[in-house]
């Protein structure tokens, strides 16, 4: 049974799993990786979520203050051998609920043209595309996404 925990950036497991992560994005974003990986750094996160499958982490997501009614969703990620099982889409139940809870009413994210499954995966659930926005807007490779809670 999957579980998720609520806890901050300084949670190793987290971290690990974003190591992970930006280790992914640097084959499928090429040059456009320097340029991502700036913008996407994991210091003073206060919100994310952990996925356990009994004590193993096996997922992660997290979210920041975007404006003063909306939410950015940040650094998602399922490890390879754990995909197709709704663990993300677990972890973003959880971070929508969570942004709720914190009085937001609205999510943003941005992800990459070379990720095709994170792009299905964000308007399965009901995310819209928008214009890119904030540190994405000349950035060719990326997709933008919002979504009303």
């Amino acid at each position: 049974m999957i579980i998720t925990k609520r806890t901050n950036s300084e949670n190793k497991d987290f971290q690990a799993l974003a190591a992970e992560l930006e280790a992914e994005l640097a084959i499928r974003d090429g040059d456009n990786h320097v340029f991502l990986a700036q913008v996407n750094r994991i210091h003073a996160l206060n919100y994310v979520v952990v996925a356990y499958n009994g004590d193993e982490p096996v997922g992660c997501g997290a979210m920041r203050e975007y404006s003063g009614d909306t939410m950015e969703v940040k650094r998602m990620f399922v490890p390879s051998g754990h995909r197709r099982k709704g663990i993300a889409s677990q972890l973003l139940t959880e971070l929508e609920r969570w942004c709720v809870e914190l009085g937001f009413t609205n999510c943003v994210l941005e992800t990459g043209r070379n990720q095709p499954e994170a792009i299905a995966f964000y308007q399965r659930h009901n995310f819209k595309t928008i214009p890119n926005f904030g540190q994405y807007f000349d950035v060719a490779n990326s997709v933008c996404f919002e979504k009303r809670l």
